[in-house]
């Protein structure tokens, strides 16, 4: 684990390397969480470990403004989150295209590097996400009044206490006064949006992972008709917390789509491989 400077932002960020294979001859996975509550806990604790003992080396980072990252008082930009990302890859020298795996926001975001910077993205893995259009702005409008207002009340912090425990209770306390610190919730959805001619034109593969009662539920094939290279696979019975609910079958999603794409089998035969798996 440790810290480093990215885009003027102190960032938490931890590695596996690849086990069983020279790391340096494996494919390389970043994980970006959420936003909110969230931090790279969410894959640390359920990917993290299983990945690397897959031969793939891992990398997972806090958000700015999340976990132990640097948590300034502004800056909270779509573009911020993005140039983190680019910045961060750059800093640590990480050499060859990686496959961006993105939960919720996270997954914008690796939305948001793969059309700034092609070159770097081997894939997309988006899970329960969607890239940086006009209609994804205007949701966040309105997921970040809901936010607010669900963070404001002490019931809600009582009920998560009562479902899952004082310890994710207090770190939903923590996470909420640094939502309120700082500009996150109202200038998250600034950015550069991106046309859908432009997602047309995307040349990289994306692994589309939904739970069949989450945010995309009733048109979970959309993103695959705005996209030339996108699968979809969706999973029964989840909602938008597929990650941590389901991170089993979303695990054999994810290995074998690397897996695939490192080893030039054409994507879409990973994507049939990878829903064999969890027939």
């Amino acid at each position: 684990m440790g810290k480093i400077l990215a885009n003027g932002n102190n960032t938490h960020y931890q590695r596996m390397d690849a086990k069983g294979v020279d790391p340096a001859a494996a494919p390389t996975v970043v994980f970006i969480h959420g936003l909110g509550t969230d931090s790279l806990a969410s894959f640390y604790l359920t990917l993290a470990a299983p990945v690397a003992a897959a031969g793939i080396n891992v990398l997972a980072y806090d958000l700015r403004g999340h976990g132990r990252s640097e948590c300034p008082d502004t800056g909270y930009t779509f573009q911020h989150f993005v140039g983190d990302l680019g910045a961060l890859l750059d800093v640590l020298e990480i050499e060859g295209p990686v496959h961006l795996v993105g939960n919720s926001f996270g997954g914008t975001v690796a939305f948001g590097h793969a059309l700034a910077r092609p070159e770097q993205v081997a894939s997309i893995v988006s899970i329960e996400s969607e890239p940086p259009t006009q209609p994804w702005a205007d949701r966040m409008v309105q997921a970040m009044d809901y936010m607010a207002e669900q963070l404001s009340s002490e019931q809600t912090f009582l009920d998560l206490e009562a479902q899952n425990g004082a310890h994710h209770a207090k770190l939903a306390r923590k996470a909420a006064a640094k939502l309120f610190a700082t500009t996150m919730i109202s200038e998250v959805w600034h950015g550069r949006l991106t046309s859908a001619e432009e997602l047309r034109s995307l040349p990289t593969p994306v692994l589309h992972i939904l739970g069949g009662e989450g945010l995309q539920g009733g048109d979970p094939h959309a993103l695959e008709r705005a996209l030339s290279h996108c699968r979809t696979v969706v999973i029964p019975g989840q909602d938008h917390s597929v990650l941590v609910d389901a991170h089993r079958k979303v695990r054999e999603l994810l290995i074998p789509w690397v897996r695939g794409i490192h080893t030039d089998v054409p994507w879409i035969d990973a994507v049939a491989e990878a829903r064999a798996l969890i027939a």
